[in-house]
């Protein structure tokens, strides 16, 4: 428990710091006069769109476990997204949220591999949609990108974010698409891991690779269902995903008609898609720091310079500080019951 504050204390310090930061650097006497101006509704309206948002991320695991024949709750689903959105949150690179959400799965009864290919699925369509709509946002930014002098820079980072995420893709499609060679590779990680434990590990090792077997056999079989019968399924969980997106997208331009301002809705919908692919190669828990770094370089193109702090922050507020304070709450339940997230944090 004490490794895990830690990791709580780290990402709201990295976040908090650079959200301070951000305003301190532009803030002004029209700040304060924006500020008194502000519309509530608006705020409320884009907090509601977020958690809406959530909700449709339990609909879609609860979609994609019916199309594999496992009939999961709205609730139980929606205490499986805001769990791991905590997790994903105060761990770097966000890379506890997913092996968290399969936990989860597998512990109500969705076998590991099957539930493995639920969130893998999930994943998928989450980067093949952000990556999809990567040229398109470039081309509605390219004047402004060009005017600041930013595009190589920004180019750059996404180029290496694309690659880094279709890298990623590619190994697990083809994971998918050739079960033996990837049986193989889990038999050698087993036997090398043996290896390295010593003698202990030799008498458990049959009833590891067995289960490896087992659970592979579950994942290539979920796949095979998808692709099939189960297609209905995976239809429905891309307009799912593509409906989350949306909602979460419009945070930015409903906060920003919130503060009275002039904008170009395109504009807002495309430096969130760019800034989406930064944030997801980045090493800090959250994407802290750097989402703050990014966002007020990306959303100075169309906010007044002495608004870029304050909508930063209000914007980090509700798609991330919300995520930690309503998974968290959640996650209490959860770490009660379990010792998967006391193991995550040794």
């Amino acid at each position: 428990m004490n490794k895990l504050k830690k990791w709580v204390l780290i990402s709201l310090l990295i976040s908090l710091i650079s959200g301070v930061l951000v305003i301190a650097l532009t803030f002004d006497a029209s700040t304060l006069e924006t500020i008194t101006q502000i519309k509530n509704e608006y705020i409320i309206l884009a907090v509601l769109l977020h958690i809406f948002s959530l909700f449709m991320q339990a609909i879609r695991i609860k979609t994609m476990c019916g199309a594999l024949g496992y009939d999961v709750s709205v609730k139980e689903a929606a205490k499986i997204v805001t769990s791991s959105l905590f997790v994903a949150a105060i761990t770097p690179a966000a890379v506890g949220g997913e092996p968290l959400r399969v936990h989860l799965l597998n512990r109500i009864s969705i076998p590991l591999g099957k539930a493995t290919a639920v969130i893998l699925g999930e994943r998928l369509m989450d980067g093949l949609l952000i990556i999809s709509l990567i040229p398109l946002s470039l081309y509605v930014m390219r004047e402004y990108l060009a005017i600041a002098g930013a595009d190589t820079t920004i180019e750059t980072a996404l180029i290496i974010g694309e690659i880094v995420l279709l890298c990623l893709f590619s190994i697990l499609i083809y994971g998918l698409w050739k079960p033996k060679h990837t049986r193989k590779f889990m038999y050698f990680l087993v036997q090398l891991f043996s290896r390295l434990f010593g003698k202990k590990t030799e008498t458990i090792l049959p009833g590891t690779l067995e289960r490896v077997d087992s659970e592979l056999e579950h994942l290539h079989d979920s796949v095979a269902i998808f692709m099939k019968e189960g297609r209905k399924g995976l239809f429905l969980g891309m307009t799912c995903t593509c409906i989350v997106w949306a909602l979460d997208f419009s945070v930015l331009p409903v906060l920003l008609l919130g503060l009275n301002q002039q904008f170009q809705p395109l504009l807002a919908y495309a430096s969130q898609i760019i800034l989406m692919v930064i944030m997801a190669v980045s090493v800090t828990p959250g994407a802290g720091g750097v989402a703050e770094l990014g966002a007020s370089t990306l959303f100075s193109f169309f906010v007044a310079s002495s608004l870029i702090g304050i909508v930063v922050v209000a914007w980090r507020a509700i798609t991330f500080y919300m995520n930690l304070a309503v998974g968290g709450f959640v996650s209490l339940k959860i770490i009660k019951d379990t010792d998967y997230i006391k193991r995550m944090f040794k």
